[in-house]
């Protein structure tokens, strides 16, 4: 039998090379981690892409109005770098060409007022029914509708309970970890107390808000604050919400926030560099929100003479969503007795067509299918508007009005390639937009009915 000293000298011994290999085998792991499997490639027509040249049989400048015939488009990377006709801008050998030269081409379109955070017009039933992580999921999807359709950007207003999910959808895109249009996002939004609300349910469960709560100047400029420190690019709010109909047709619309309160939203948001969305049917709510100088209007269904003043002496943008409310008109008339917003918005737009308001294009799609508001079109040409002032709302207006006209809005050499293409003439039928056949941004192909096997192309013109 062993002595314990001996013992215990062969025990320390054995834990010590235990330890020793256990500790070995933690720094081989430390030194050699794994790696991670590289996700699935994305389709070809995603990928990063060669320099590449379009050749357009008709391209649409918004600057001139003009369709220029036989035009170059060459890019490098995301931006154009040359754009002329085919006598002045050479083809090198060997680069790909895509050939749209019985097309229409135009810049990418742009939808000024979307909510990917919606689908459909359940509002309630989503923010109560689904997880935050399912509905990104659908904000992406949405997303990816609009950009098929010929959207390469849009201006997202308000997540609908999606509290900041927007922002990452946008940083997400930016990054090229999904395919998406490029955004604009506004975050939560705000209301003042008894907006915007889930209806039917007990006053005695507490319920989630689609929108940021604010009921004084103080709590206005303190959300302001803490939007934007939270990503959001413009700052949405209500001034308007619920509404009726006066015996005589005319629309009542009682106002949410105070003049003050606006003011403060409108001071906090400018002085930090940002711009203001302000949601309004008409009213006090819609006189206030041109009295504070917000950048956009949304709706603006019932105008007074004295609002048309003021939207043309701030230079303020009115974004009608024309469509939504020609869906609307059947069930509006039955619950209303016979009104509609359709049936106030279209003489009121009429108006401000004629009095030369800054137009821009914006469908509010969402609570009905994305990637179907291309109809929005046809209805501002319908109500008053020519095809090439529609056509300039919905791609270098729009690209103003968000302050990336240097960037986006006409097909320029330093621009982004965000291109479309239709087989028609959108100046002499703008339905055409509706049967966008080609869709590029920032130089990747999304869609081409034209060139890709089996397609049948445009006729010749």
């Amino acid at each position: 039998m062993k002595e314990p000293a001996e013992l215990g000298r062969r025990v320390s011994m054995h834990l010590r090379i235990a330890v020793g290999l256990a500790l070995s085998s933690c720094f081989v792991v430390a030194q050699e981690p794994a790696t991670p499997p590289p996700p699935p490639l994305p389709p070809p027509q995603l990928r990063s892409r060669e320099p590449l040249v379009i050749r357009a049989g008709r391209l649409f400048d918004p600057k001139s109005g003009e369709l220029k015939k036989q035009q170059i488009i060459r890019i490098e990377g995301m931006r154009i770098i040359q754009v002329g006709s085919a006598d002045q801008v050479p083809i090198p050998p060997g680069i790909e060409v895509l050939d749209l030269s019985n097309a229409t081409v135009l810049p990418g379109l742009i939808d000024g007022h979307t909510h990917v955070f919606a689908s459909g017009p359940e509002l309630d039933d989503q923010m109560l029914k689904e997880s935050l992580q399912y509905r990104e999921l659908e904000a992406l999807v949405n997303s990816q509708r609009d950009l098929y359709v010929g959207f390469t950007t849009l201006r997202d207003l308000k997540t609908l309970g999606g509290m900041y999910g927007d922002v990452d959808l946008r940083t997400a895109i930016n990054n090229g970890l999904v395919q998406g249009p490029r955004l604009q996002v506004s975050g939560r939004g705000f209301q003042a107390t008894g907006g915007f609300h889930p209806k039917g349910y007990s006053r005695d469960i507490p319920l989630p808000s689609m929108l940021e709560t604010i009921d004084s100047p103080w709590e206005a400029r303190k959300a302001v604050r803490e939007q934007l420190y939270n990503g959001a690019d413009w700052i949405k709010f209500y001034a308007t919400n619920d509404f009726s109909f006066a015996p005589d047709g005319t629309m009542v619309i009682p106002p949410q926030f105070t003049l003050q309160e606006i003011q403060a939203l409108v001071e906090e948001a400018h002085d930090r560099g940002h711009k203001v969305s302000c949601h309004a049917f008409g009213g006090k709510g819609l006189h206030n929100c041109l009295v504070a100088g917000v950048d956009t209007v949304e709706h603006a269904v019932q105008l007074t003479d004295d609002d048309i003043q003021l939207f043309k002496a701030k230079g303020i943008y009115l974004i009608p969503t024309l469509f939504h409310y020609q869906i609307e008109r059947e069930h509006e008339a039955k619950k209303y007795g016979g009104p509609t917003v359709a049936s106030v918005s279209e003489p009121n737009f009429r108006r401000a067509v004629a009095a030369g308001l800054k137009i821009a294009f914006g469908t509010g799609v969402g609570p009905f299918p994305h990637g179907t508001q291309t109809k929005e079109f046809a209805y501002m040409v319908k109500f008053g508007m020519s095809p090439l002032q529609v056509l300039r709302a919905a791609t270098m207006g729009n690209a103003q009005m968000m302050g990336w006209d240097s960037n986006i809005g006409s097909l320029e050499a330093g621009k982004f390639a965000d291109v479309v293409a239709v087989c028609g003439d959108p100046l002499a039928d703008i339905t055409e937009l509706e049967r966008v056949k080609f869709v590029m941004k920032g130089g990747q192909v999304v869609r081409n009915d034209l060139n890709s096997p089996g397609a049948k192309g445009c006729s010749a013109h």
